[in-house]
């Protein structure tokens, strides 16, 4: 594993820190325990750069070109390096300053959330990492996500956006959509922590559903069964932007309802319940 410069001070490097061979600041590359600072802006570059093969910036991603701006303007990357960002979102062209380095750029990114940064390396191990960026960037990223145990995967530069979209609803969303259904069990007369309580066994229980089967398998509920009355229960009884999601997560519910072989007439009804459209669907074995 070659010695890698970790700049930045965030939660992205805390992650990382110590998971591979670092490069310190007194310009030997050893495991140290901390992420090794390095602010955008910064006029004179650290000589522990110049000591990596790989340069990771694990900074915000809208310090990512600010920092590789200022890594250009200085000098500090060499043709033989390869710089890579942590950003979801973002691709190679985030590193675009660095360009006329003839470095190679790229990114990678740790399918995973971590709330707490000591228990980050456990929950690293056996995560995916989308991987892009030009090919020895690539092969650097790759490398570094089996270092720290993650099975690294190719994304292209154009997809990031829309793969981290994804990634954001898997997770992110996933949990303000349990916010609302707590927020809607107290507006039914139960505590905050009665709520969530009551909530997590049904959670856990849909969690395990999803861990033996696909998505369009594991649907159950209203919509999935063509419960109009419930539907149309439901969406009485909720109002502003409640009713707003519930509609469209139901919409979604039966674009995979449909998928599953939910008949057409079956479908409408349901459409017509939660006050949408039919979703288009493409069923295995049918084409456009």
């Amino acid at each position: 594993m070659p010695p890698v410069a970790l700049a930045g001070e965030g939660a992205a490097a805390i992650q990382f820190a110590g998971s591979f061979p670092l490069c310190d600041t007194a310009s030997r590359c050893n495991a140290v325990p901390a992420p090794l600072a390095l602010t955008v802006g910064a006029d004179t570059p650290p000589p522990w750069m110049a000591r990596a093969s790989v340069v990771v910036l694990a900074v915000r991603d809208d310090a990512i070109r600010p920092l590789a701006d200022s890594l250009a303007r200085a000098g500090a990357v060499r043709p033989e390096q390869v710089v890579l960002h942590l950003s979801g979102a973002l691709g190679q062209e985030a590193l675009g300053p660095l360009v006329p380095s003839q470095a190679a750029l790229g990114s990678l990114h740790p399918l995973q959330t971590i709330v707490d940064p000591e228990r980050a390396p456990e929950r690293l191990r056996g995560a995916w990492a989308a991987v892009e960026g030009m090919p020895r960037a690539i092969e650097a990223g790759e490398r570094i996500a089996a270092a720290v145990g993650l099975r690294p995967f190719r994304v292209a530069s154009r997809a990031k956006a829309v793969y981290h979209a994804g990634a954001v609803f898997a997770s992110n969303y996933f949990v303000v959509v349990e916010a609302v259904a707590q927020r809607l069990l107290r507006h039914a007369g139960l505590s905050d922590a009665d709520a969530w309580a009551a909530l997590l066994p049904l959670v856990e229980g849909t969690f395990a559903n999803l861990s033996r089967q696909q998505p369009a398998e594991a649907l159950t509920g209203p919509v999935a069964r063509g419960d109009v009355d419930t539907i149309a229960r439901h969406v009485a009884s909720l109002t502003g932007d409640d009713a707003a999601l519930y509609r469209a997560l139901g919409r979604a519910a039966l674009e995979l309802a449909r998928k599953r072989g939910m008949d057409d007439v079956a479908a409408a009804k349901v459409a017509d319940a939660l006050a949408t459209d039919l979703p288009p669907v493409l069923r295995k074995g049918r084409k456009k």
